[in-house]
């Protein structure tokens, strides 16, 4: 039967302590013995959010490279350890500046000049978002995965830039230069396995420099003149040559009716001299007089008739100057 020693035992008295049983201090050793490995194991429990991936490894070796938003159970750490990534979360990287520098209006024109093809400087600025397509890749694949994909659009932004006029890139390339970018790094980011999956490529500033800020105005002014100018001579002449045809239109139906008229008429003119010369043929002086009466019908109308009696005198006082008859000498 174990003993107290003397010292103990007073300090207890001392202190009105009672000194611990020898059983108790036996039985609570052998329960941390038991919860400790439990404890451990369960450990291995962990959880997946919704907008989350995550991978695990074993000694640095990728054993689950995706694994689903849910509970899961992985050998408890060291023997395997849990990374979570956010793959539905959408990251945002600057090309051509940083957005400190931005919103301290600082510039750094040695990272936002591009060279175009007609070998003319411009300052550009492309906002890239970008999210996690495979988290392994990801995670191990690249040092530092946000310089991968800096790196890469970088440099397609400025081959594209370079294959095309600084006027272009100002106006009216801007989009399709955004989407060869975005086309052309994930291919290449498909290749360097490097996990990530690009969302957008958005140019949001294209200028030239200060320096030559005002020339590129005064260019851009003119080309808007000129084009405006063009659209109003365009739109003169969309107006004008329909009215020009219509009327060229026009004019030919009024003298194809007009032809058709004389035509028609030459021939009723033609028909009724045939008539009339046939009836001549069976009665010629009935058809001289009757002709000479028509014709009188038709003239004497017409003019003003002086009749003088064959067997009288004329009296030339009823002739008054104004009524003489033309070449009549007074």
């Amino acid at each position: 039967m174990s003993t107290i020693p003397l010292e103990v035992e007073s300090a207890g008295l001392e202190t009105g302590l009672q000194p611990p049983r020898p059983g108790v201090r036996r039985l609570a050793p052998r329960r941390m013995w038991f919860a400790l490995p439990a404890l451990w194991a369960a450990s291995g429990l962990y959880l997946v959010g919704p907008d989350q991936q995550a991978v695990e490894t074993l000694a640095g070796r990728v054993v689950a490279p995706r694994v689903m938003p849910g509970l899961h159970y992985a050998l408890p750490w060291p023997i395997e350890s849990v990374t979570r990534l956010k793959v539905l979360q959408l990251r945002r990287l600057e090309v051509g500046g940083d957005l400190p520098d931005r919103v301290l209006g600082r510039t750094q024109s040695m990272r936002s000049q591009f060279l175009t093809g007609d070998q003319n400087l411009i300052h550009l600025r492309a906002v890239v978002q970008y999210s996690v397509g495979t988290p392994a890749d990801y995670l191990f694949r690249s040092d530092d995965p946000v310089q991968l994909v800096g790196a890469t659009v970088e440099s397609e932004l400025a081959r594209r830039v370079a294959r095309r006029p600084v006027d272009a890139v100002l106006t009216t390339e801007r989009i399709a230069i955004q989407n060869d970018v975005r086309t052309a790094a994930q291919k290449l980011l498909n290749d360097y396995r490097a996990g990530v999956l690009l969302s957008t490529v958005n140019i949001e500033s294209a200028a030239p420099p200060p320096q030559a800020a005002e020339s590129f105005r005064d260019v851009a002014s003119a080309r808007a003149d000129t084009s405006r100018i063009v659209s109003q001579a365009q739109g003169y002449a969309n107006d004008l040559i329909p009215r020009a045809r219509g009327q060229a239109r026009q004019l030919l139906e009024e003298a194809a009716g007009y032809r058709q008229r004389k035509v028609d008429e030459a021939a009723g003119d033609a028909s009724r001299f045939n008539q009339v010369a046939a009836e001549y043929d069976r009665a010629a002086l009935v058809t001289r007089r009757r002709l000479y009466l028509e014709t009188m019908e038709e003239v004497l109308p017409r003019i003003r008739k002086l009749i003088v009696d064959p067997a009288g005198n004329l009296d030339l006082t009823i002739i008054r100057k104004g009524d003489a008859p033309a070449g009549a000498k007074p």
